[in-house]
């Protein structure tokens, strides 16, 4: 599943917890982001700005479902799990025994195949301490990083009700 695929498929509300995220802790990427997404629109940034907070993040919502947008929506995923959920990321590497730094960047080389009854059983640990929503996402982009995916991670998501975006 694609960046845009994600946004089309998440609750609006996780979608404002990511952008409130980035107005906290990083306002520099939310005005980058904003830009960068009014310019493909041929928008002025300003037109988006002066907009009331809610009515934003709605516009940065459906702009971030179109597909020529698809480099921002995987920036803004990436930058957030990276730096906002880092411990999530480290217990899901620990979990399957991937080295990590201790903010949950792999190091060295991703597994080619990971192992059903470590994913299963860290799954089932993480999805039950992060938002199942955030924790999906993050499954999502973890399964991009592989050409194809990883088929148990994909056969995973698909078959755990837990793991729904919306």
């Amino acid at each position: 599943m694609k960046s845009h695929e994600i946004f089309s498929a998440v609750d609006p509300a996780v979608v404002t917890e990511i952008l409130d995220w980035f107005r906290a802790n990083d306002r520099n990427v939310y005005k980058s982001a904003l830009s960068t997404l009014a310019g493909k629109r041929k928008l002025r940034p300003v037109f988006i700005q002066k907009k009331a907070l809610a009515d934003q993040y709605a516009w940065f919502h459906k702009t971030l479902q179109i597909n020529a947008c698809e480099a921002i929506g995987d920036q803004i995923l990436q930058g957030y799990l990276l730096a906002g959920q880092q411990s999530m990321l480290g217990m899901f590497c620990d979990g399957l025994g991937i080295p990590h730094d201790g903010k949950g960047s792999v190091v060295g080389e991703l597994p080619k195949g990971l192992d059903k009854e470590k994913l299963d059983a860290t799954v089932d640990k993480l999805v039950d301490v992060f938002d199942p929503k955030i924790f999906t996402i993050y499954l999502h982009c973890f399964n991009m990083q592989l050409l194809g995916g990883y088929s148990t991670l994909t056969e995973k998501i698909e078959s755990d009700e837990r793991l729904k975006l919306a």
